[in-house]
């Protein structure tokens, strides 16, 4: 059964903290959000090893294994969207609808072993770019087609909540 689209502009995680998963923008300086991704990303692994993991919880929630195709994917789009921020004048940023490439790309189908070692792979990737960062570089701006306008460092806490989130997802009751 496909999932309901999540059509949500969590953009708001940038002015209040996350009631679900208690992320808290405010708290995380954009220096840190390179360390930060990288321990998430190390926490998915043991995620992709559960003997279930493509099995969803209930008809309206992604699969572990769902949930780490996407954190994957949201890694290696924040480095082509972080890129574009440094080496362009206030991007656009292309659109990407992530429920479409959920079914288009087969996540709840991909190997777990192979979507462990990509994903921390692509947080490794986006945690140096993120380190390479210069004081400058953090007020450069990129937007959104819905007219979310991001610097370097909003876009950096805002990238930080989806990982968190969503390993809180898949290790709460709901997600478990």
């Amino acid at each position: 059964m496909p999932i309901t689209p999540d059509t949500k502009d969590w953009t708001w995680v940038l002015e209040q903290p996350c009631p679900e998963c208690g992320f808290d923008a405010a708290r995380v300086s954009p220096a840190d959000v390179a360390e930060l991704i990288r321990r998430n990303a190390a926490a998915w692994p043991e995620v992709l090893d559960r003997p279930e993991v493509a099995g969803r919880p209930d008809d309206s929630t992604w699969s572990p294994l769902e949930y780490s195709a996407h954190v994957r994917d949201v890694f290696r789009l924040a480095c082509v969207r972080l890129s574009l921020m440094l080496d362009e004048h206030d991007p656009m940023f292309p659109n990407w609808d992530q429920d479409e490439t959920a079914v288009a790309d087969r996540y709840n189908e991909q190997d777990p072993a192979v979507v462990a070692v990509d994903l921390v792979h692509a947080a490794d990737a986006l945690a140096g770019d993120l380190n390479a960062i210069e004081d400058e570089q953090w007020a450069r701006s990129g937007r959104r087609s819905d007219g979310a306008v991001f610097t370097v460092a909003s876009f950096a806490a805002y990238i930080l909540h989806d990982p968190v989130h969503h390993l809180w997802d898949v290790t709460h009751d709901g997600g478990a």
